[in-house]
């Protein structure tokens, strides 16, 4: 089998990537093992997410699953104290100036197989498989990979390009395409979550400018917070972050360690579910952070979290996965089309601009669990405002930041400083 592009995982990086490859008249295969729909959370997303979504051409799909619209992120200090609000917002491009643009809610579940099926609508291949080995040509670049079906048997599909899209499975780095996976700052985290329904959603005046769909996030103490995101009009998605030794210190199933984390963690948390009903059973995924290097280069890229993979807590990873997909479309037609064939890594120029956009983001993560109190004071300065909402909304690929960042890096460079002393 011979296609342009194989794409190894048919989530928002490898759905995304189909449709941008398309309307550069770009083929390719998608290759994914597990059934649709599928369990996977992440369901916020930031202002400029919506913004991928309507470039790719999805808005009138969203329209029809009836997503809740998200306004703002709501963020509650230990106890329900030092709150700050920040609203979703957009920049004109006329004029630069902030003017409000709502987002979306999602079930993932929902959310991932409307991607595919918009997919296989336009006529993508798709194809039930689980990614095994990859192909070489004498020269060794990657070619194409070889695949096991439901049923054992083993096939190969030849490509010009192979796009991992495999998220934390970080397939092309398990097969030493790339650089091994390097553990980030935040690597022993565990995230554990439910559907609920009769929880109390923030009512009209509860907050100044707090609407009744927006994320709320209760931070507890460094590395322990919880989310609370409408999915639809019955159920909430609510999910406690802990270090993992602090659960199984706990000894404890994760249903009671989850219900009882949701009513001791913050009181704004535990106020909204008094009659509040888990509605399936609860769900754990690692909440670690890591690097790949060399995630790029002649024949092979890796997309969002198969190359990187930070603190999701303001809701940056899906963003982070659908900007990479639309420009990864770009880049690799310019590779097939032979504009940069030729170089030593004809996709250093995109790893440089989505590495950037994680670079800010990470700032924004370290200051604001080593001084969540000066976070909070910064993020209320007039000075700096702005420049938090851009971040917040996923405006993080920018060479000239705004005022804040210059000053959160001086922060970031006292927490370098005391990790390396406590070292």
């Amino acid at each position: 089998m011979k296609t342009q592009v194989v794409i190894v995982g048919s989530g928002p990086a490898g759905t995304g990537l189909a449709i941008t490859l398309q309307k550069h008249g770009i083929e390719s295969i998608l290759l994914e093992k597990e059934s649709f729909p599928r369990l996977h959370v992440g369901e916020s997303m930031t202002g400029e997410c919506g913004a991928s979504v309507r470039a790719l051409g999805l808005e009138e799909e969203m329209a029809k699953y009836k997503y809740p619209i998200k306004y703002g992120t709501m963020v509650y200090g230990t106890d329900g104290r030092n709150s700050f609000y920040v609203p979703v917002m957009a920049r004109k491009k006329e004029t630069n100036e902030l003017v409000a643009q709502p987002t979306w809610q999602v079930r993932r579940s929902d959310f991932d197989k409307m991607l595919l099926d918009v997919c296989v609508d336009k006529g993508v291949k798709t194809i039930k498989g689980t990614a095994v080995d990859v192909l070489k040509n004498e020269q060794g670049v990657p070619c194409g990979v070889t695949y096991k079906t439901p049923d054992g048997e083993m096939h190969e599909i030849h490509a010009d390009m192979v796009a991992d899209a495999s998220g934390q499975h970080t397939f092309l780095s398990n097969k030493g395409i790339t650089g091994k996976r390097q553990m980030g700052k935040y690597a022993k985290q565990l995230a554990i979550y439910s559907h609920f329904k009769n929880v109390k959603r923030p009512e009209p005046g509860e907050h100044a400018n707090m609407k009744t769909d927006d994320t709320i996030i209760f931070y507890q103490k460094r590395n322990h917070w919880a989310w609370m995101i409408p999915i639809n009009d019955e159920l909430v998605s609510i999910g406690v972050v802990t270090p993992a030794e602090y659960f199984r210190s706990s000894r404890e199933d994760m249903k009671t360690f989850l219900k009882r984390e949701m009513m001791t963690l913050n009181p704004e948390l535990a106020k909204r579910l008094v009659d509040a009903e888990m509605v399936e059973d609860a769900h754990s995924c690692a909440n670690y952070s890591y690097q790949i290097p060399d995630w790029a280069g002649p024949g092979y890229m890796c997309i969002g979290d198969a190359h990187r993979f930070v603190d999701p807590i303001f809701s940056l990873g899906l963003h982070f996965t659908l900007v990479e997909c639309r420009k990864a479309g770009d880049a690799i037609a310019d590779y097939l089309n032979g504009k940069t064939a030729g170089t030593a890594n004809p996709f250093e120029e995109h790893m440089k601009y989505c590495e950037l956009g994680m670079d800010n983001a990470q700032v924004l993560l370290d200051v604001f669990w080593a001084y969540p109190f000066a976070f909070s004071l910064y993020i209320r300065d007039a000075k700096y405002r702005d420049g938090f909402v851009d971040l917040f909304a996923g405006r993080c690929y920018v060479t000239d930041p705004p005022a804040c960042i210059p000053a959160l890096r001086r922060l970031q460079a006292e927490v370098s400083t005391e990790e390396a002393m406590a070292a």
